[in-house]
């Protein structure tokens, strides 16, 4: 498949300055007073929307998210603008956009998810016609950039959504059977057990370690995702509430110091402080190294302990979520359990029906 050729930034930043009023106006009317709505279950033989949201997805990132649904046993189903270049995203926001509520339509689409994350998921945050997917619920997932819509989806529309592996990335059993398990064959309470070689590889990557800043157990919706997005919605419309959540964060390629400043901040805006329970992913790329540029860096560990452990309520660190391998899928809005001590999260209901 070729590639369409880069469209003129001229025309595309003028496209973007044209957002319609009355789009913005209609998004501002929701105000999470939504009630909750799940989605249908899938079924194997299911056709799945295939959309790049954020950056630009490269040809063999196209071919390993088709081959990855097929293996999963369903049938991708994707437009021909999911290899378009607009710098360094897949098209315009208002394309992106446009590719995304036009899945959303599409009827016989029974679930999104989405091929890459990247950057750019906020900027088409006030196009998503959210209307439109409380008239047409079905399963969307994805996680990292995707942080920012998946969780604007539930806020505005009340539509249960999923933190889960890209398609380009739901590559192995564990990932595979961690989101069958959730959107396939559900049931009534769901242990979700993080994969047991990731704290092999603890002995020689520290970011792998799994421990519990604090223990006990904690009620609440699950919410959150990546770091960086949930610092980044505050202020916005679209800010998370963590309010009586537990809160599941994860994050990739940031330094020690750079975690500490995030987890400030949310603990300075008073979310954090009232969570329920926090459960922390692995963050890749993200401990102290030769590398690192902040003088006498603390540890990862250090950093986590010293801003959490204060905050009293049950926490962990090292659950199979995040720019790994063993990605666990999750739903945003469902509500569940901590343990902190058993280092497990168990959904309290079915994310589906």
């Amino acid at each position: 498949m070729n590639r369409r050729s880069f469209l003129n930034v001229g025309i595309g930043l003028s496209l973007v300055s044209l957002l319609p009023n009355k789009l913005a106006a209609r998004n501002e009317a929701y105000k999470a007073t939504n009630k909750v709505i799940k989605p249908a279950r899938l079924n194997l033989g299911d056709k799945i929307g295939l959309v790049a949201p954020a950056w630009l997805l490269s040809e063999s990132g196209l071919q390993s998210s088709i081959e990855n649904i097929r293996q999963l046993g369903f049938e991708p189903i994707y437009s021909e603008k999911i290899l378009d270049q607009y710098g360094y995203f897949s098209g315009t926001d208002k394309e992106r956009a446009e590719e995304f509520n036009n899945m959303i339509k599409n009827p016989g689409i029974k679930g999104i998810i989405f091929a890459a994350g990247g950057y750019g998921c906020a900027r088409i945050l006030d196009m998503v016609d959210y209307n439109l997917i409380k008239k047409n619920p079905k399963l969307i997932m994805g996680f990292s950039d995707d942080t920012a819509l998946i969780n604007s989806i539930y806020k505005k529309t009340g539509l249960i959504t999923f933190h889960g592996p890209v398609a380009k990335l739901l590559d192995n059993d564990y990932s595979r059977k961690q989101f069958k398990d959730i959107a396939v064959n559900p049931t009534d309470r769901y242990t979700i057990v993080s994969a047991p070689e990731d704290l092999l590889k603890a002995e020689e990557e520290k970011i792998y370690e799994r421990y519990t800043i604090n223990h006990g157990k904690a009620k609440g919706e699950l919410t959150g995702g990546n770091l960086t997005l949930i610092c980044s919605m505050v202020g916005t419309p679209y800010q998370i509430d963590l309010k009586n959540k537990i809160v599941m964060i994860e994050d990739v390629g940031e330094e020690p110091y750079r975690i500490d400043r995030m987890l400030t901040q949310l603990i300075a805006t008073g979310e954090l402080t009232k969570a329920a329970g926090i459960a922390i992913g692995v963050n890749k790329d993200c401990d102290k190294s030769e590398k690192s540029t902040a003088p006498n860096s603390f540890t990862l560990r250090e950093v986590i302990e010293d801003r959490i452990k204060p905050l009293n309520i049950p926490a962990v660190h090292g659950l199979s979520f995040g720019h790994i391998d063993n990605n666990f899928t999750f739903p945003i809005g469902i509500k569940a359990e901590l343990d902190a001590t058993n280092m497990t999260v168990k959904l309290l209901e079915r994310s589906v029906i």
